[in-house]
């Protein structure tokens, strides 16, 4: 672990109902981290989202939410007030959603967006949040954050949607990051573009960034560490750099299920699930 211990997650369950009962998507996870980087991997419908989502308190009201322990920096998650959790939202916490096309407001000029951002959580002029806002598209190398800035989400390609996320995101400071496969919807040239950029704002801020995916091989290649989730559940956790060392049945799998270049593999291993993994 490096660092203070910025968040504390400790036996985190999410539980909607249902019209044939409840389903729990998160069943009992744990984990804790630094300022450092963590993914969470592991196929869709593995809890992943649901897990940032907890934390962030973008949970659907009618879900419910419990943990014996939800903590950041000291502060309880869980039983702070709605519009506590408003000021840390954004603010000191902040989530990189999946797609812009669908997280950026259609109707707003980027810009506009990054500003309101901004003033939402800090006391600053007009003049000077449009100052800060073009610095930050700078800052993720968008290269006239001037023209940018005017611009509406539908006018940029999707890597340019994506930066401006993580500009709108990074703006106000925060010390958490939950990015949430962020580079899902870009080219692989594009995706290292953003990865190094979100490597760069980690390293030079010194915040805690979770890393969510399902590509085992972009999770082990950026994070120090990984946990590993199946069936709403952590099945592993284990440094990046021993991933090759893992020791649960279902990590073997995934990494076993991976093409190798030099490698004569067909067809391709599949993935044998057992009943017990999900126990």
């Amino acid at each position: 672990m490096s660092g203070d211990t910025l968040l504390d997650v400790d036996d985190l369950r999410v539980t909607f109902p249902t019209r044939t009962g409840l389903v729990q998507a998160v069943r009992g996870v744990s984990f804790s981290l630094g300022r450092e980087r963590l993914g969470i991997v592991g196929e869709s419908g593995s809890g992943k989202s649901q897990t940032g989502r907890a934390i962030m308190g973008l949970t659907p009201p009618q879900a419910e939410v419990s943990a014996k322990k939800l903590a950041f920096d000291g502060i309880d998650l869980l039983s702070i007030s709605p519009r506590e959790r408003r000021a840390l939202r954004g603010n000191r916490i902040a989530m990189i959603l999946q797609d812009p096309k669908y997280s950026l407001d259609p109707v707003m000029t980027i810009g506009r967006q990054i500003v309101e951002t901004l003033r939402t959580h800090e006391k600053v002029s007009k003049a000077e949040a449009r100052e800060r806002a073009l610095a930050m598209l700078q800052a993720v190398q968008i290269r006239d954050p001037a023209r940018v800035f005017d611009l509406y989400p539908h006018e940029v390609s999707g890597g340019m949607g994506q930066r401006a996320m993580i500009a709108m995101m990074l703006v106000t400071g925060p010390e958490l990051m939950i990015a949430d496969e962020p580079t899902s919807a870009l080219d692989v040239t594009v995706q290292l573009d953003v990865l190094k950029i979100l490597d760069k704002l980690v390293a030079e801020r010194g915040m805690g960034l979770i890393f969510i995916s399902h590509d085992l091989r972009l999770v082990s290649s950026f994070c120090d560490r990984v946990v590993v989730m199946y069936a709403g559940k952590v099945v592993e956790q284990i440094k990046a750099s021993e991933l090759r060392d893992a020791q649960h049945p279902y990590t073997r799998g995934l990494l076993n299920c991976m093409p190798r270049i030099g490698f004569e593999r067909h067809p391709l291993p599949v993935l044998d699930r057992k009943p017990e993994w999900a126990a």
